[in-house]
Protein backbone atom coordinates (compact mmCIF):
# COMPACT_ATOMS: atom_id res chain seq x y z
CA UNK A 1 0.00 0.00 0.00
CA UNK A 2 0.92 3.40 -0.65
CA UNK A 3 2.93 5.53 2.51
CA UNK A 4 0.11 7.82 3.77
CA UNK A 5 2.33 10.77 3.49
CA UNK A 6 3.49 10.29 -0.21
CA UNK A 7 1.57 9.76 -3.63
CA UNK A 8 0.86 6.41 -5.28
CA UNK A 9 3.24 6.84 -8.17
CA UNK A 10 6.02 8.34 -5.55
CA UNK A 11 5.60 4.54 -3.56
CA UNK A 12 5.49 2.89 -7.10
CA UNK A 13 8.35 4.30 -8.46
CA UNK A 14 10.47 4.06 -5.51
CA UNK A 15 9.13 0.15 -4.81
CA UNK A 16 11.31 -2.43 -6.53
CA UNK A 17 10.39 -3.97 -10.23
CA UNK A 18 9.22 -7.07 -8.84
CA UNK A 19 6.69 -5.58 -6.64
CA UNK A 20 5.99 -2.73 -9.23
CA UNK A 21 4.99 -6.02 -11.83
CA UNK A 22 3.16 -7.84 -8.76
CA UNK A 23 0.83 -4.46 -8.23
CA UNK A 24 0.03 -4.12 -11.66
CA UNK A 25 -0.37 -7.54 -12.43
CA UNK A 26 -3.13 -7.43 -9.60
CA UNK A 27 -5.24 -5.30 -11.05
CA UNK A 28 -8.22 -5.86 -13.59
CA UNK A 29 -7.93 -5.40 -16.68
CA UNK A 30 -10.79 -2.33 -16.05
CA UNK A 31 -8.44 -1.44 -13.28
CA UNK A 32 -5.82 -0.86 -14.98
CA UNK A 33 -7.64 1.04 -17.64
CA UNK A 34 -8.38 3.55 -14.70
CA UNK A 35 -5.51 3.99 -13.46
CA UNK A 36 -4.14 7.08 -15.27
CA UNK A 37 -7.24 8.96 -14.07
CA UNK A 38 -7.11 8.10 -11.17
CA UNK A 39 -5.68 11.61 -9.75
CA UNK A 40 -5.82 10.49 -5.76
CA UNK A 41 -3.36 7.78 -6.54
CA UNK A 42 -1.18 9.94 -8.83
CA UNK A 43 -1.16 13.61 -6.57
CA UNK A 44 1.19 15.35 -4.96
CA UNK A 45 0.22 16.05 -1.31
CA UNK A 46 -0.25 19.52 -1.91
CA UNK A 47 -2.41 18.39 -4.80
CA UNK A 48 -5.04 16.84 -2.68
CA UNK A 49 -7.86 18.51 -1.09
CA UNK A 50 -7.28 18.69 2.71
CA UNK A 51 -10.30 17.52 5.43
CA UNK A 52 -12.52 19.68 7.07
CA UNK A 53 -15.05 22.16 6.46
CA UNK A 54 -13.62 24.76 4.74
CA UNK A 55 -15.12 26.96 2.17
CA UNK A 56 -11.81 28.10 0.12
CA UNK A 57 -9.12 25.90 -0.50
CA UNK A 58 -6.18 28.24 -1.47
CA UNK A 59 -3.14 26.41 -3.13
CA UNK A 60 -0.07 28.49 -3.32
CA UNK A 61 2.47 27.45 -5.16
CA UNK A 62 5.62 28.44 -7.27
CA UNK A 63 5.35 28.21 -11.09
CA UNK A 64 5.01 24.99 -12.21
CA UNK A 65 4.14 23.86 -9.13
CA UNK A 66 0.99 21.72 -10.36
CA UNK A 67 -1.49 23.94 -9.25
CA UNK A 68 -3.61 23.75 -12.36
CA UNK A 69 -3.49 20.45 -12.42
CA UNK A 70 -4.95 20.61 -8.58
CA UNK A 71 -7.57 22.62 -9.76
CA UNK A 72 -8.72 20.90 -12.79
CA UNK A 73 -8.84 17.89 -10.44
CA UNK A 74 -10.92 18.91 -8.13
CA UNK A 75 -13.26 20.11 -10.49
CA UNK A 76 -13.81 16.91 -11.83
CA UNK A 77 -14.11 15.51 -8.00
CA UNK A 78 -16.93 17.80 -7.55
CA UNK A 79 -18.87 17.31 -10.40
CA UNK A 80 -18.32 13.42 -11.48
CA UNK A 81 -20.59 10.59 -10.10
CA UNK A 82 -20.42 7.25 -9.38
CA UNK A 83 -21.30 6.44 -13.32
CA UNK A 84 -20.46 8.90 -16.03
CA UNK A 85 -24.35 9.88 -16.45
CA UNK A 86 -24.63 9.86 -11.71
CA UNK A 87 -24.48 13.50 -10.62
CA UNK A 88 -21.84 14.36 -8.13
CA UNK A 89 -21.55 17.01 -5.48
CA UNK A 90 -22.08 20.45 -7.88
CA UNK A 91 -23.69 20.82 -10.96
CA UNK A 92 -23.05 24.07 -11.46
CA UNK A 93 -19.36 25.78 -11.40
CA UNK A 94 -17.78 29.15 -12.45
CA UNK A 95 -14.09 29.07 -13.55
CA UNK A 96 -12.83 32.72 -13.28
CA UNK A 97 -9.60 33.48 -14.70
CA UNK A 98 -7.66 36.79 -15.12
CA UNK A 99 -8.99 37.01 -18.72
CA UNK A 100 -11.58 34.78 -20.62
CA UNK A 101 -8.60 33.67 -22.73
CA UNK A 102 -6.36 32.33 -20.19
CA UNK A 103 -9.33 30.97 -18.32
CA UNK A 104 -10.07 29.08 -21.43
CA UNK A 105 -6.52 28.03 -22.89
CA UNK A 106 -5.27 27.37 -19.28
CA UNK A 107 -7.89 25.75 -17.49
CA UNK A 108 -10.34 24.12 -19.89
CA UNK A 109 -7.50 23.21 -22.80
CA UNK A 110 -4.25 23.28 -20.91
CA UNK A 111 -1.89 20.57 -20.59
CA UNK A 112 -3.49 19.96 -16.74
CA UNK A 113 -6.32 21.74 -17.65
CA UNK A 114 -10.01 19.77 -17.37
CA UNK A 115 -10.14 18.35 -20.59
CA UNK A 116 -7.03 16.70 -20.78
CA UNK A 117 -7.72 15.34 -16.98
CA UNK A 118 -11.12 14.21 -17.99
CA UNK A 119 -11.29 10.58 -19.22
CA UNK A 120 -12.88 9.58 -22.47
CA UNK A 121 -16.47 8.50 -20.82
CA UNK A 122 -16.40 11.58 -18.52
CA UNK A 123 -15.13 14.22 -20.57
CA UNK A 124 -17.36 17.85 -21.17
CA UNK A 125 -18.35 19.31 -24.57
CA UNK A 126 -16.80 22.31 -24.89
CA UNK A 127 -19.72 25.30 -26.14
CA UNK A 128 -17.44 28.21 -27.69
CA UNK A 129 -20.42 30.72 -27.94
CA UNK A 130 -21.64 29.82 -24.58
CA UNK A 131 -17.75 29.93 -23.01
CA UNK A 132 -18.90 26.85 -21.26
CA UNK A 133 -17.98 23.08 -20.65
CA UNK A 134 -21.10 20.82 -20.27
CA UNK A 135 -21.02 16.71 -18.35
CA UNK A 136 -21.88 14.05 -19.54
CA UNK A 137 -24.29 13.73 -16.06
CA UNK A 138 -25.50 17.54 -17.23
CA UNK A 139 -22.97 19.23 -14.72
CA UNK A 140 -21.98 22.61 -16.70
CA UNK A 141 -19.03 24.97 -15.78
CA UNK A 142 -19.25 28.24 -17.05
CA UNK A 143 -16.01 30.92 -17.94
CA UNK A 144 -15.99 34.01 -16.51
CA UNK A 145 -13.03 37.29 -16.66
CA UNK A 146 -11.88 38.57 -13.39
CA UNK A 147 -11.62 41.97 -15.86
CA UNK A 148 -15.05 42.10 -16.09
CA UNK A 149 -16.43 41.50 -12.14
CA UNK A 150 -19.71 42.61 -13.19
CA UNK A 151 -20.45 39.76 -15.38
CA UNK A 152 -20.95 37.79 -12.32
CA UNK A 153 -23.68 39.38 -11.24
CA UNK A 154 -27.01 37.07 -11.42
CA UNK A 155 -25.19 34.00 -11.87
CA UNK A 156 -25.35 31.50 -9.05
CA UNK A 157 -23.16 28.35 -8.62
CA UNK A 158 -22.26 25.42 -5.65
CA UNK A 159 -18.06 25.65 -6.61
CA UNK A 160 -16.12 27.37 -8.30
CA UNK A 161 -12.25 27.18 -9.47
CA UNK A 162 -10.19 30.60 -9.60
CA UNK A 163 -7.22 30.57 -11.07
CA UNK A 164 -3.96 33.21 -10.39
CA UNK A 165 -6.09 35.71 -8.13
CA UNK A 166 -3.12 37.83 -7.18
CA UNK A 167 -2.48 38.52 -10.88
CA UNK A 168 -6.35 40.12 -11.28
CA UNK A 169 -6.19 44.04 -11.95
CA UNK A 170 -9.61 44.16 -10.17
CA UNK A 171 -9.54 41.11 -7.90
CA UNK A 172 -11.22 42.78 -5.24
CA UNK A 173 -13.79 43.78 -7.22
CA UNK A 174 -14.09 40.66 -9.19
CA UNK A 175 -13.61 37.86 -5.92
CA UNK A 176 -16.57 39.96 -4.31
CA UNK A 177 -19.01 39.40 -7.03
CA UNK A 178 -18.02 35.49 -6.88
CA UNK A 179 -18.99 35.03 -3.12
CA UNK A 180 -22.27 36.62 -3.53
CA UNK A 181 -22.49 33.60 -6.00
CA UNK A 182 -21.64 30.94 -4.42
CA UNK A 183 -24.54 30.31 -2.94
CA UNK A 184 -25.68 27.04 -4.28
CA UNK A 185 -26.39 23.39 -1.91
CA UNK A 186 -25.51 23.17 1.04
CA UNK A 187 -22.01 23.78 1.17
CA UNK A 188 -20.67 25.57 -1.64
CA UNK A 189 -17.19 25.45 -2.43
CA UNK A 190 -14.20 26.66 -3.98
CA UNK A 191 -10.69 26.09 -4.94
CA UNK A 192 -7.56 28.93 -5.65
CA UNK A 193 -4.61 28.10 -7.84
CA UNK A 194 -2.03 31.08 -7.68
CA UNK A 195 1.82 31.99 -7.46
CA UNK A 196 1.26 34.50 -4.63
CA UNK A 197 1.88 38.37 -4.81
CA UNK A 198 1.67 41.39 -2.16
CA UNK A 199 -2.26 42.32 -2.76
CA UNK A 200 -5.06 42.80 -0.08
CA UNK A 201 -7.29 40.37 -1.88
CA UNK A 202 -4.58 37.31 -1.11
CA UNK A 203 -4.11 38.72 2.21
CA UNK A 204 -7.06 38.74 3.03
CA UNK A 205 -8.09 35.64 1.88
CA UNK A 206 -5.59 34.14 4.32
CA UNK A 207 -6.86 35.34 7.00
CA UNK A 208 -10.48 34.09 6.63
CA UNK A 209 -10.98 31.58 9.06
CA UNK A 210 -13.00 29.57 6.16
CA UNK A 211 -10.02 29.58 4.23
CA UNK A 212 -7.53 26.72 4.26
CA UNK A 213 -3.80 26.78 2.28
CA UNK A 214 -1.45 24.52 0.90
CA UNK A 215 1.68 25.58 -0.48
CA UNK A 216 4.49 24.06 -2.69
CA UNK A 217 7.48 25.11 -3.96
CA UNK A 218 8.47 24.23 -7.66
CA UNK A 219 11.12 21.77 -6.81
CA UNK A 220 7.74 19.63 -5.41
CA UNK A 221 6.77 19.15 -9.20
CA UNK A 222 10.61 18.45 -10.73
CA UNK A 223 9.53 15.38 -11.64
CA UNK A 224 7.62 17.05 -14.41
CA UNK A 225 9.40 19.90 -15.49
CA UNK A 226 12.37 20.22 -17.87
CA UNK A 227 15.77 19.75 -16.22
CA UNK A 228 16.85 22.64 -17.92
CA UNK A 229 13.86 25.00 -16.85
CA UNK A 230 15.04 23.66 -13.17
CA UNK A 231 18.50 24.70 -13.76
CA UNK A 232 17.75 27.69 -15.66
CA UNK A 233 15.71 29.76 -13.15
CA UNK A 234 17.67 28.53 -9.93
CA UNK A 235 20.70 30.07 -11.35
CA UNK A 236 18.77 32.98 -12.20
CA UNK A 237 16.65 34.13 -9.28
CA UNK A 238 17.89 31.27 -6.60
CA UNK A 239 18.24 33.20 -3.32
CA UNK A 240 16.50 36.44 -4.89
CA UNK A 241 13.46 38.16 -3.86
CA UNK A 242 11.60 37.12 -7.30
CA UNK A 243 12.58 33.71 -6.59
CA UNK A 244 10.98 33.36 -3.11
CA UNK A 245 7.89 34.18 -4.85
CA UNK A 246 7.81 33.00 -7.84
CA UNK A 247 9.57 29.55 -6.93
CA UNK A 248 9.03 29.01 -3.43
CA UNK A 249 5.85 30.60 -3.55
CA UNK A 250 6.24 32.51 -0.76
CA UNK A 251 3.81 35.83 0.14
CA UNK A 252 6.38 38.33 0.68
CA UNK A 253 4.37 41.54 2.44
CA UNK A 254 6.75 44.32 2.47
CA UNK A 255 10.54 44.67 1.15
CA UNK A 256 13.53 44.48 3.76
CA UNK A 257 14.08 47.30 5.71
CA UNK A 258 10.76 49.39 4.44
CA UNK A 259 9.43 52.59 5.39
CA UNK A 260 5.89 50.98 5.83
CA UNK A 261 4.96 47.56 6.97
CA UNK A 262 1.87 45.31 6.28
CA UNK A 263 1.22 45.74 9.95
CA UNK A 264 1.67 49.16 10.52
CA UNK A 265 -0.93 49.58 7.69
CA UNK A 266 -3.20 47.47 8.55
CA UNK A 267 -3.08 48.88 12.26
CA UNK A 268 -4.04 52.41 10.62
CA UNK A 269 -7.05 50.77 9.03
CA UNK A 270 -10.45 52.50 9.72
CA UNK A 271 -13.80 51.94 8.36
CA UNK A 272 -15.34 56.06 8.46
CA UNK A 273 -13.96 59.14 8.30
CA UNK A 274 -14.77 62.36 10.87
CA UNK A 275 -16.00 65.67 9.19
CA UNK A 276 -12.41 66.71 7.99
CA UNK A 277 -10.76 70.39 7.95
CA UNK A 278 -8.83 70.35 4.42
CA UNK A 279 -8.97 67.84 2.00
CA UNK A 280 -6.65 67.57 -1.21
CA UNK A 281 -6.18 65.54 -4.38
CA UNK A 282 -2.56 65.28 -5.31
CA UNK A 283 -1.31 64.38 -8.52
CA UNK A 284 1.95 62.43 -9.84
CA UNK A 285 1.79 62.81 -13.51
CA UNK A 286 3.78 60.33 -16.03
CA UNK A 287 5.90 61.39 -18.13
CA UNK A 288 3.82 60.15 -21.54
CA UNK A 289 0.24 58.55 -22.05
CA UNK A 290 0.00 55.68 -23.81
CA UNK A 291 -0.44 52.01 -22.71
CA UNK A 292 3.32 51.18 -21.77
CA UNK A 293 3.62 54.90 -20.23
CA UNK A 294 3.51 54.49 -15.93
CA UNK A 295 0.66 55.09 -13.95
CA UNK A 296 -0.91 58.41 -13.18
CA UNK A 297 -0.77 58.66 -9.32
CA UNK A 298 -4.00 60.49 -8.30
CA UNK A 299 -4.43 60.27 -4.03
CA UNK A 300 -7.29 61.74 -2.14
CA UNK A 301 -6.57 62.32 1.72
CA UNK A 302 -7.71 65.06 4.38
CA UNK A 303 -6.79 66.40 7.51
CA UNK A 304 -8.75 66.68 10.43
CA UNK A 305 -6.62 69.82 12.00
CA UNK A 306 -7.47 70.50 15.81
CA UNK A 307 -4.96 72.14 17.90
CA UNK A 308 -1.51 72.91 16.63
CA UNK A 309 -0.29 71.05 13.46
CA UNK A 310 2.09 68.10 15.78
CA UNK A 311 -1.84 67.16 16.64
CA UNK A 312 -3.14 67.37 13.31
CA UNK A 313 -4.56 63.77 12.30
CA UNK A 314 -4.66 62.82 8.04
CA UNK A 315 -7.02 60.23 6.41
CA UNK A 316 -6.38 58.82 3.14
CA UNK A 317 -9.41 58.25 1.33
CA UNK A 318 -9.07 57.27 -2.30
CA UNK A 319 -6.74 55.73 -4.33
CA UNK A 320 -7.97 56.96 -7.85
CA UNK A 321 -4.76 56.18 -10.06
CA UNK A 322 -5.19 55.49 -13.88
CA UNK A 323 -2.71 53.74 -15.88
CA UNK A 324 -2.33 54.37 -19.95
CA UNK A 325 -4.47 57.89 -19.61
CA UNK A 326 -3.71 60.61 -21.72
CA UNK A 327 -2.98 63.90 -20.18
CA UNK A 328 -6.57 65.09 -20.55
CA UNK A 329 -8.07 61.31 -19.37
CA UNK A 330 -6.00 61.64 -16.33
CA UNK A 331 -6.53 65.17 -15.59
CA UNK A 332 -10.46 64.70 -16.05
CA UNK A 333 -9.75 61.74 -13.10
CA UNK A 334 -8.30 63.74 -10.82
CA UNK A 335 -11.01 66.60 -10.79
CA UNK A 336 -13.36 64.35 -10.83
CA UNK A 337 -11.59 62.92 -7.91
CA UNK A 338 -11.71 66.26 -6.12
CA UNK A 339 -15.30 66.68 -6.97
CA UNK A 340 -16.63 63.18 -5.38
CA UNK A 341 -14.58 64.47 -2.06
CA UNK A 342 -15.43 68.10 -2.02
CA UNK A 343 -11.64 68.82 -1.82
CA UNK A 344 -10.58 72.72 -1.88
CA UNK A 345 -6.68 72.18 -3.68
CA UNK A 346 -5.39 70.06 -6.55
CA UNK A 347 -1.59 69.63 -5.69
CA UNK A 348 0.73 68.32 -8.68
CA UNK A 349 4.33 67.39 -9.45
CA UNK A 350 5.57 69.42 -11.70
CA UNK A 351 9.35 67.70 -12.46
CA UNK A 352 8.52 65.99 -16.09
CA UNK A 353 5.34 68.11 -17.07
CA UNK A 354 6.52 71.81 -16.16
CA UNK A 355 3.38 74.46 -16.92
CA UNK A 356 1.67 71.32 -19.58
CA UNK A 357 0.66 70.45 -16.60
CA UNK A 358 -1.31 72.93 -14.82
CA UNK A 359 -2.40 73.95 -18.41
CA UNK A 360 -4.21 70.41 -19.28
CA UNK A 361 -5.58 70.40 -15.61
CA UNK A 362 -6.89 74.36 -16.28
CA UNK A 363 -8.52 72.84 -19.89
CA UNK A 364 -10.90 70.66 -18.07
CA UNK A 365 -11.66 72.99 -15.22
CA UNK A 366 -10.32 76.32 -15.70
CA UNK A 367 -11.24 77.52 -11.20
CA UNK A 368 -10.08 74.54 -9.89
CA UNK A 369 -7.54 75.74 -7.68
CA UNK A 370 -4.44 74.39 -8.26
CA UNK A 371 -0.80 74.20 -6.53
CA UNK A 372 2.18 72.84 -8.64
CA UNK A 373 5.15 71.01 -6.46
CA UNK A 374 8.41 70.57 -7.60
CA UNK A 375 10.61 67.76 -6.44
CA UNK A 376 14.17 68.68 -5.26
CA UNK A 377 14.98 65.38 -3.40
CA UNK A 378 14.80 61.90 -4.08
CA UNK A 379 11.62 59.85 -3.95
CA UNK A 380 13.01 57.53 -0.63
CA UNK A 381 14.01 61.27 1.25
CA UNK A 382 10.72 62.66 0.46
CA UNK A 383 8.72 59.46 1.78
CA UNK A 384 10.64 59.26 4.72
CA UNK A 385 9.06 62.33 6.64
CA UNK A 386 5.62 61.03 5.81
CA UNK A 387 6.56 57.47 6.76
CA UNK A 388 7.31 58.97 10.50
CA UNK A 389 3.81 60.66 10.78
CA UNK A 390 2.65 57.09 10.49
CA UNK A 391 4.75 55.47 12.87
CA UNK A 392 3.46 58.23 15.02
CA UNK A 393 -0.08 56.60 14.43
CA UNK A 394 -1.64 60.22 12.68
CA UNK A 395 -2.58 58.87 9.44
CA UNK A 396 -5.57 56.35 8.63
CA UNK A 397 -6.11 54.41 5.96
CA UNK A 398 -9.88 53.59 4.31
CA UNK A 399 -10.40 49.99 2.73
CA UNK A 400 -9.78 50.17 -0.95
CA UNK A 401 -5.68 50.96 -0.73
CA UNK A 402 -4.39 47.99 -1.54
CA UNK A 403 -2.59 48.81 -4.81
CA UNK A 404 -1.26 51.93 -3.23
CA UNK A 405 -0.39 50.32 0.17
CA UNK A 406 1.50 47.22 -1.57
CA UNK A 407 3.83 50.13 -3.26
CA UNK A 408 4.40 51.58 0.28
CA UNK A 409 5.46 48.01 1.49
CA UNK A 410 7.98 48.33 -1.43
CA UNK A 411 10.03 51.58 -0.51
CA UNK A 412 13.02 51.53 1.75
CA UNK A 413 15.85 54.07 2.41
CA UNK A 414 18.06 52.80 -0.65
CA UNK A 415 14.67 53.69 -3.19
CA UNK A 416 11.82 52.14 -4.75
CA UNK A 417 12.77 48.03 -4.51
CA UNK A 418 9.31 47.16 -6.65
CA UNK A 419 8.66 47.23 -10.68
CA UNK A 420 7.99 50.40 -12.23
CA UNK A 421 7.82 54.13 -10.56
CA UNK A 422 5.80 54.21 -7.20
CA UNK A 423 3.30 56.85 -8.59
CA UNK A 424 0.62 55.96 -6.15
CA UNK A 425 3.22 56.33 -3.30
CA UNK A 426 4.67 59.50 -4.84
CA UNK A 427 1.09 61.30 -4.72
CA UNK A 428 0.06 60.07 -1.13
CA UNK A 429 3.89 61.55 -0.26
CA UNK A 430 2.65 65.13 -2.09
CA UNK A 431 -0.85 64.87 -0.57
CA UNK A 432 0.35 64.47 3.37
CA UNK A 433 2.98 66.81 2.64
CA UNK A 434 0.64 69.94 1.63
CA UNK A 435 -1.77 68.43 4.43
CA UNK A 436 0.36 67.73 7.21
CA UNK A 437 4.07 68.37 6.81
CA UNK A 438 3.96 71.87 5.08
CA UNK A 439 2.03 72.91 8.02
CA UNK A 440 3.85 72.06 10.89
CA UNK A 441 6.97 73.28 9.01
CA UNK A 442 5.25 76.93 8.39
CA UNK A 443 4.11 76.90 12.75
CA UNK A 444 7.62 75.97 13.90
CA UNK A 445 9.02 78.82 12.01
CA UNK A 446 10.49 81.90 14.32
CA UNK A 447 7.97 84.64 13.68
CA UNK A 448 9.61 88.11 13.56
CA UNK A 449 7.76 90.82 15.26
CA UNK A 450 7.71 94.21 13.68
CA UNK A 451 9.73 96.94 15.49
Amino acid sequence: MPHATRSGAAWLACAPQETVEAFLSGLSGRALAALPWMFDFWALPHQLPPAGDWRTWLILGGRGAGKTRAGAEWVRAEVEGARPDAPGRARRVALVGETADQAREVMVFGDSGILACSPPDRRPVWEAVRRRLVWPNGAVAQLFSAHEPESLRGPQFDAAWVDELAKWKKGGDAWDMLQFALRLGERPRQVVTTTPRNVAVLKALIAAPSTVVTRAPTEANRAHLAASFLEEVRARYGGTRLGRQELEGLLLEEAEGALWTAARIEACRVEAVPRLSRVVVAVDPPVSGHDGSDECGIVVAGVLAEGPPQAWRAYVLEDASVRGASPAEWARAAIAAADRHGAERLVAEVNQGGDLVESVIRQMDALVPFRAVRAARGKAARAEPVAALYEQGRVAHLRGLGLLEDQMCRMTLRGYEGRGSPDRLDALVWALTELMIGPAQAWRRPRVRPL
